[in-house]
């Protein structure tokens, strides 16, 4: 069975049991580059992969990476999701660094591999999530550009720091708010709350915060509900009818508890949002 398949732009694929990123690539030294991950489905179908690779190439282009060829992702994806015969959902995950520290192209790869079995229990059952500050204020990417404000970095250090910190407090996702107490993001999703019949999410451009695929696919989406895109509070989840995270491959976590005192939940609507996300 092969459940993990590796690929490099301009090369194919390759064998996953053999060492290929030199240890003085940036990505490795600096976490200098950027990536997407895109949802396999049992049926063999990608989630939304065209603005996956719209969204990596926004991303390269705000660090100044040389731009990478679509097609050429396309015909690579396609080789390894035909050589994918892993069991259940799959995780396609498209990375792009600076290369190597003394210069030269970048490093392109994909790979393929199985969703992990706690993404999709929490998918199924839900998450408890902590705020936590994230430092800044809310204008701070508007103010600081150069703090890559909506690009999916592979920096994720201060992310995953985050969620070690919410694991040992007894959690297991966070919501970040800025230091002027608006809503910002989770480490790895998109937060979405719904009050008096609308679904709401914070707007990414000015927050600084990564432009979420699947709330794109949720806000166009004929559920029934209605959606805007607004900033929001901490008080805002806590009255509100239902809370969720949303990413590209957990899908929709509903948020059970909010620091420790549980959230609203509308069963419909929750039905109607997962739904809506293809779950």
């Amino acid at each position: 069975m092969t459940d993990r398949v590796l690929g490099f732009l301009g090369v194919g694929l390759v064998d996953p049991d053999v060492p290929h990123l030199r240890a003085d690539d940036l990505g490795v030294l600096r976490g200098d580059g950027c990536f997407e991950s895109v949802r396999l489905r049992t049926t063999g179908e990608l989630d939304d992969l065209d603005p996956h690779l719209d969204r990596l190439a926004r991303s390269a282009a705000a660090l100044d990476l040389p731009p990478t060829d679509p097609a050429a992702w396309r015909e690579l994806v396609g080789a390894l999701v035909a050589a994918w015969d892993g069991p259940g959902e799959g995780v396609l995950r498209l990375v792009v660094t600076r290369g190597l520290a003394e210069g030269g192209p970048p490093t392109a790869y994909a790979q393929l591999f199985p969703v992990g079995e706690r993404q999709l229990r929490e998918r199924r059952d839900g998450i408890s999530a902590i705020t936590l500050s994230r430092g800044l204020t809310a204008d701070a990417t508007v103010e600081a550009p150069w703090l890559l404000g909506g690009v999916k970095a592979v920096s994720y250090a201060v992310n995953m720091a985050a969620l070690r910190y919410a694991h040992a407090a007894g959690a297991d996702d966070v919501v970040f708010v800025s230091a002027d107490g608006q809503l910002l993001e989770a480490p790895t999703a998109t937060v979405v709350w719904l009050s008096e019949g609308v679904l709401r999410t914070p707007p990414p451009g000015p927050l600084g915060l990564l432009d979420g695929v699947t709330v794109r696919r949720l806000f166009a989406a004929d559920h029934g509900l209605g959606t805007e895109t607004q900033r929001g509070t901490v008080e805002d989840l806590r009255a509100a009818d239902g809370v969720w995270l949303l990413s590209s491959i957990r899908l929709v976590a509903a948020v059970t508890s909010l620091d420790g005192k549980p959230t609203g939940f509308d069963p419909e609507a929750d039905a109607r949002v997962r739904a809506a996300c293809g779950q």
